[in-house]
C-alpha cells in the first residue's frame, strides 16, 4: 500500500514514530510537510521527504501563508503522490493541503487529529469559521484517527457532527522488538534508590506554564524532599523565561532534549512521571491521553495525574498511579509521608498494567495499515 503522509513538522518525534509504525505495518510511505528546523531532511526511517519549507510554532498567520504557498506550488509535488492509495493528514492545516490531491487521485483521505487546538473551541467569528472549514473538509474524509476517545465524544461528534469511521491510535510506546522485551523493561528496577528525595520526571513537549510553576513551588517547599527533572523540548514562547525560572528554582533541573532510545534510562532515573497538563485546561488538556501516560508505566515510573481528566480516568480504571484533585495541596503530604513500602505498592500496581496497553507491537502496526487499505 502506498501512503502519502502530510505533516506539520517533519522533525517532530511523534511524526517519526508514526512513520515507523506505518512502515512496520507494510506501507510504502512518502512524507510531505513543513519543518521547524533550519535544515531540511531527506528521509524519515527510509521514507522520502518532500519539504515544503520552514514554519514556526505559535505563528498561526505565518503558517497559513506557508500552507497557501504550498498549495499554489502543488504542481511541483502532486505528481509524486498521484498513485498513492491513502493520503494521511496530520492536523487541520495539513488536511487543507491534502484534500485536493486526495480527491484527484481517488485515494482514501484519513484525518489524524491528535490535539484539538483552542482556536477551534472558541465562540468568536474566527473559531466558528475554522470549525466550518474543518467540517467542510471532513465530508471528504474516510477515516478519523484520534489518540483519545474523548476527542470524538467532546468535539468531533457533538460539534462537528462526525458519524464516520473512527480509529483510536493511542500514544503508546512503539515496541517493534515485540511484547516480551517490553514486559521485562516495564518491570525493571528503578536506577534511583527508593526513598526520599522523591524524584518527579516531566518529559516530552514542555508547554504548560502552570505545571512549571507548580513543580518549582513543590520542590522549593519540600526542603529537599522533592526533586524535579525536566527533559524534552520546551515551547519557550509559552513561558516568560523558561531557562531563568528553572535556574532559579531549588531542586529543579532541565537536562535537555532526548531521543526515543533514551526513554528507558530517563524514566528509570525517576520515581514518578508527571502526566498533568493545564495548557488548555478544561478543553484539550482534559481530553488527551499524553505520551508520558504510557511511557512512565512502561519503564516502571508511577504516573501522577489529575483525577477528573481523561488521563486520570484511564489510570483509575486500572487502579494504578497517583491520581489527585489538587496537586499543590495533596502532593506535599503524600510525598512527605510516603514510605518505601507505600511506593513499592504503587510501583507494583504499575507493573500489573498489561504491556499491550502501553506499547504498540508489529501486529498492531499491520492491523492499522490493513484497516486503512
Amino acid at each position: 500500500m502506498k501512503l502519502a503522509y502530510f505533516v506539520h513538522d517533519t522533525g517532530d518525534a511523534a511524526v517519526s514514530r508514526r512513520v515507523r509504525m506505518l512502515t512496520a505495518g507494510g506501507a510504502e510511505v512518502t512524507v510531505l510537510g513543513f519543518r521547524r528546523a533550519e535544515a531540511a531532511i531527506d528521509e524519515i526511517h527510509g521514507a522520502p521527504v518532500i519539504d515544503f519549507g520552514r514554519t514556526e510554532d505559535a505563528r498561526l498567520a505565518k503558517r497559513i501563508v506557508s500552507v497557501l504557498r504550498a498549495a499554489i506550488a502543488q504542481k511541483s509535488w502532486s505528481a509524486k503522490v498521484a498513485d498513492v492509495d491513502v493520503v494521511l493528514a496530520r492536523n487541520l492545516e495539513m488536511l487543507a493541503l491534502a484534500a485536493r490531491p486526495a480527491a484527484r487521485s481517488r485515494a482514501s483521505l484519513v484525518y489524524e487529529a491528535l490535539d484539538i487546538h483552542r482556536v477551534l473551541l472558541g465562540s468568536g467569528l474566527s473559531s466558528r469559521a475554522l470549525r466550518l472549514f474543518e467540517r467542510t473538509l471532513l465530508t471528504g474524509v474516510r477515516h478519523l484517527i484520534v489518540s483519545s476517545p474523548a476527542f470524538v465524544r467532546e468535539y468531533f461528534a457533538p460539534r462537528q457532527g462526525w458519524r464516520g469511521s473512527v480509529k483510536l491510535v493511542e500514544n503508546k510506546v512503539l515496541a517493534l522488538e515485540g511484547p516480551d522485551a517490553g514486559v521485562k523493561l516495564a518491570q525493571a528496577a528503578s536506577v534511583r534508590a527508593v526513598g526520599p528525595p522523591w524524584r518527579i520526571g516531566w518529559f516530552g513537549v514542555i508547554r504548560c506554564r502552570k505545571s512549571l510553576d507548580m513543580l518549582c513551588a513543590l520542590a522549593a517547599q519540600s526542603s529537599g524532599g522533592i526533586e524535579v527533572v525536566i527533559r524534552g523540548r520546551p515551547a519557550r514562547h509559552e513561558f516568560d523565561d523558561f531557562d531563568a525560572q528553572v535556574a532559579a528554582a531549588q531542586g529543579v533541573s532541565y537536562l535537555g532534549p532526548y531521543t526515543a532510545e533514551d526513554l528507558g534510562a530517563i524514566y528509570r532515573d525517576v520515581h514518578f512521571a508527571w502526566a498533568i497538563d493545564y495548557f488548555e485546561e478544561g478543553l484539550n488538556s482534559a481530553w488527551l491521553l499524553p505520551n508520558r501516560l504510557y511511557e512512565g508505566p512502561r519503564h516502571g515510573a508511577v504516573p501522577i495525574a489529575l483525577k477528573s481528566v481523561q488521563a486520570g480516568l484511564w489510570l483509575a480504571r486500572r487502579g494504578v498511579g497517583l491520581c489527585l484533585e489538587d496537586p499543590m495541596r495533596e502532593l506535599p503530604t503524600r510525598l512527605s509521608t510516603m514510605t518505601v513500602e507505600t511506593y513499592a505498592r504503587l510501583k507494583a500496581g504499575v507493573d500489573t498494567i498489561p504491556i499491550r496497553l502501553l506499547t504498540v507491537d508489529p501486529e498492531e502496526c499491520v492491523a492499522l495499515v490493513e484497516s486503512l487499505r
